[in-house]
């Protein structure tokens, strides 16, 4: 039986050690994600954070700028935790459902809010806002390419388009249904087209 694998932990700053940037970039990834990148206006993320309004424009210039530097920082953040669960795991199929794991943990998060470039997507069709979301769904597509090929799938494409559908249903039930179990149903798919997809490799 397949068994989730790992648990990574972040670790906090305190706020008068971190950079003006860094506040900023804080106050965005709180305040974007939990109420949205049009709701929530730029002096409020200058009060959170505790700057002034020149250390903004200063450091990122634009809102539109700081909301593609708070997606970058999300983007990077998850190439980290795949990374560092992966470095925990033998095989490309325990790094594949490993993906579910991850996604699992994160719906239980407190504040979970759906995936966060999917609303910034629909709230944001600013060209530099989609670029940042397109890198993300790109990564997605190509880790659990990479993955399927490593796993011997004969069909690697197809096979990661497939879990690629899982994962993103999976977000959507836990953000719409509040269903904090639907990366475990989608983990349990993920394992029947692995076992389908090497079956049909090895014919």
């Amino acid at each position: 039986m397949d068994r989730p694998v790992c648990t990574v932990k972040g670790m906090s700053t305190k706020a008068s050690d971190r950079s003006p940037r860094e506040r900023l970039l804080s106050a965005a990834n709180e305040l974007f994600y939990e109420e949205g990148v049009h709701t929530v206006g730029i002096d409020r993320v200058l009060k959170h954070a505790g700057v002034a309004k020149a250390s903004l424009y200063s450091t990122f210039g634009s809102k539109e700028e700081l909301i593609r530097a708070y997606l970058e920082a999300r983007l990077e953040k998850r190439k980290q935790r795949y990374a560092q669960r992966f470095a925990r795991c033998t095989t490309a199929r325990e790094r594949i459902l490993a993906v579910f794991d991850l996604l699992g943990e994160s719906f239980i998060e407190s504040g979970f809010r759906g995936c966060a470039f999917q609303r910034a997507s629909a709230e944001a069709p600013a060209a530099g806002v989609r670029d940042v979301v397109h890198a993300a769904r790109d990564f997605a597509r190509s880790t659990f390419v990479e993955l399927a090929r490593e796993a011997g799938a004969a069909d690697p494409d197809a096979l990661a388009k497939q879990l690629v559908v899982l994962y993103d249903g999976a977000t959507i039930a836990a953000q719409l249904d509040r269903d904090t179990g639907a990366a475990t149903t989608a983990r349990s798919m993920a394992v029947a087209l692995l076992d389908a997809a090497l079956v049909t490799a090895e014919r």
